[in-house]
């Protein structure tokens, strides 16, 4: 009697295994922000660096980030994102990947088994990006005088378990 109570007892603890393929769920967390500050001296500009108040803002969001063990940081080609991923990136110890806003492959992400990812892009694109995570169009563009708004978007299984914006001055 004892064996076979003890078989049953194995079989119902390994069914219940968190970490079995069938149970078994990914969670990934999206950070994402808008670049700080640009400079605006040259309106024809098309690549402008972060002005001083802009890199103060890019070191200010490596702090607000610092508890969080990014797997990926995601920048656009523009000197300012990469400007304001870069403090970040350093304190993880991660290069930057660089995307194409309409070509960022969340599906991608998932596969690869990214915990925590930061994605730093514009006013335009950004609510544009949580808005095809959530599946909806529930943010509009950022108002071109906001660089302070955090989105977090935490799914399980790819489906949406929490939305967060946050305003950080």
């Amino acid at each position: 009697m004892k064996p076979f109570f003890l078989l049953l007892l194995s079989i119902a603890l390994w069914s219940c295994n968190p970490s079995t393929p069938e149970t078994k769920n990914t969670t990934t967390t999206f950070y994402l922000i808008r670049h700080a500050e640009k400079s605006r001296e040259n309106p024809d500009e098309k690549n402008p660096e972060l002005t001083e108040k802009g890199l103060v803002r890019a070191k200010k969001w490596s702090e607000v980030l610092k508890n969080i063990p990014f797997d990926a940081i995601y920048s656009t080609e523009y000197t300012r994102t990469i400007e304001t991923a870069s403090p970040t990136a350093y304190n993880n110890n991660l290069d930057i990947l660089k995307y194409e806003p309409e070509n960022l492959n969340t599906l991608e992400i998932f596969k690869k088994g990214y915990k925590n990812v930061l994605v730093v892009g514009h006013s335009n694109t950004v609510p544009k990006l949580v808005n095809k995570l959530l599946k909806e169009d529930r943010y509009e563009d950022i108002e071109d005088t906001n660089n302070g708004n955090l989105y977090i978007v935490t799914l399980v299984n790819q489906k949406v378990v929490s939305v967060n914006l946050l305003s950080i001055n």
